[in-house]
């Protein structure tokens, strides 16, 4: 069995920089209906085309009046008012109000000309045709003015902003039906391996299915991407090097897992220098040692470790701020923190740095790591620690330096929570 040596191993940083430098943002844009457009980029800013409300509109149930006829209004002796007529949400009134009268009046329902407050319902009395006020009303009490919650003009989305719910509704209570936003950029996962079944085939002694696939569809798709995963490929030089040209000619990124360390059999190494020149070979850190990545053209192919922990755990410290770029999407995928280490100590590595992935259980961080090819060692990991080379032992009890995975790969973490 052939086994050829790593080159020079560089550090992660080193590593997450290239990788950045290599990676051009999407420049694709399309018009979406804002029904579907929650959680996109937006690509070109968006204002407000009119005011909202365009008109004056009560916010609660009740009688529109003139304030002025309820000056002298008292428990007792309450004002009557004639109720000339009533308005529903889609309705408008079609006179002004005279003195003396009061027009019955839905919420959201725009409020009659002459009119400048609303009385609520339950603080009135009806007695047939008339309503009796017993207190004064202010002017604009329970109106929404024109403009009062946007004017016309006022941005309501910037360019590079992530749709909330909150903004696709803004947007589309001023009657916009479409917005424009960059392309959810297409991330190919290319797994090769002969030993690797896709799930749902024949189990056979030797083989084991395939779970980098779904692993990793499931990151891209939490960092914006579209994951498009292809069959397993053979551990053929030909057969990878085909399946890579084609997944970069519909990709924006190309993620290969598996073959790529210095076995006889691992052809990365060799596969992607054909393709384009090498960005690096090979990271200081473990898990994940064996990692690659090539610039082809505008794109870049990058080949993770096939051990399950190590290829989902590279995907989080270096493939999440990849595919933060690619999508133009803010941040890096994880925020910053600190937390104290549970029960056990974490162990850095002499050379290397090392990724710890962590859960939280009543606010103290517990290593799940069991091996880089156990599935179980990322179980309940919502969080990780990359660790600097050396010797010490971190020690149970000490405050650690982690990064919290953003939602939905991992609970929301409030600003400046540690």
């Amino acid at each position: 069995m052939e086994m050829r040596p790593f080159g020079r191993l560089i550090s992660v940083e080193t590593a997450r920089r290239r990788l950045l430098r290599a990676v051009s943002p999407i420049d694709r844009v399309e018009s979406v209906p804002i029904e579907t457009a929650f959680d996109r980029v937006v690509a070109t800013e968006v204002r407000a085309p009119r005011a909202v409300p365009e008109f004056a509109r009560t916010t609660w149930d009740g009688y529109a009046l003139r304030s002025a006829d309820t000056v002298r209004a008292r428990r007792e002796s309450p004002v009557a008012l004639t109720v000339v007529g009533e308005v529903f949400a889609e309705q408008a009134y079609p006179r002004a109000v005279r003195p003396g009268e009061a027009v019955a009046i839905a919420t959201g329902g725009a409020v009659p000309r002459g009119c400048d407050s609303v009385v609520i319902f339950e603080e009135v009395t009806r007695r047939g045709r008339h309503v009796e006020v017993p207190r004064p009303v202010r002017a604009g009490d329970r109106i929404s003015p024109p403009g009062h919650d946007f004017p016309s003009g006022a941005r309501l989305a910037r360019r590079g902003e992530v749709l909330s719910a909150v903004s696709v509704g803004t947007i589309a209570a001023c009657g916009i039906p479409r917005v424009r936003v960059f392309a959810r950029p297409v991330v190919a996962i290319v797994p090769n391996g002969n030993e690797l079944l896709v799930p749902g085939e024949q189990g056979a002694p030797g083989r084991i299915y395939e779970s980098n696939n779904a692993s990793v569809s499931a990151v891209v798709a939490a960092a914006g991407g579209i994951p498009r995963p292809v069959r397993p490929v053979p551990d053929d030089p030909r057969a990878i090097e085909r399946a890579l040209r084609a997944a970069l000619r519909s990709a924006d990124l190309v993620l290969a897992t598996g073959g790529s360390s210095v076995g006889e059999r691992d052809h990365l190494p060799r596969v992607l220098p054909r393709l384009g020149p090498l960005l690096f070979h090979g990271i200081a850190v473990r898990a994940g040692k064996p990692t690659l990545a090539a610039r082809v053209g505008s794109k870049v192919v990058i080949g993770m470790p096939g051990h399950p922990t190590s290829c989902l755990a590279n995907m989080f410290w270096l493939g999440l701020p990849v595919l933060h770029r690619l999508a133009r999407r803010p941040g890096v995928g994880f925020t910053e923190g600190t937390a104290v280490l549970g029960r056990d100590a974490v162990a850095p590595t002499p050379g290397f740095s090392t990724v710890v992935p962590l859960r939280f259980v009543r606010g103290r961080a517990y290593s799940t790591f069991r091996g880089s090819s156990v599935h179980t060692s990322l179980a309940g990991a919502t969080a990780f620690a990359l660790l600097p080379p050396g010797k010490r032992r971190v020690p149970a009890g000490a405050r650690l330096r982690v990064f919290h995975l953003d939602p939905p790969l991992g609970p929301a973490v409030p600003a400046g929570n540690g």
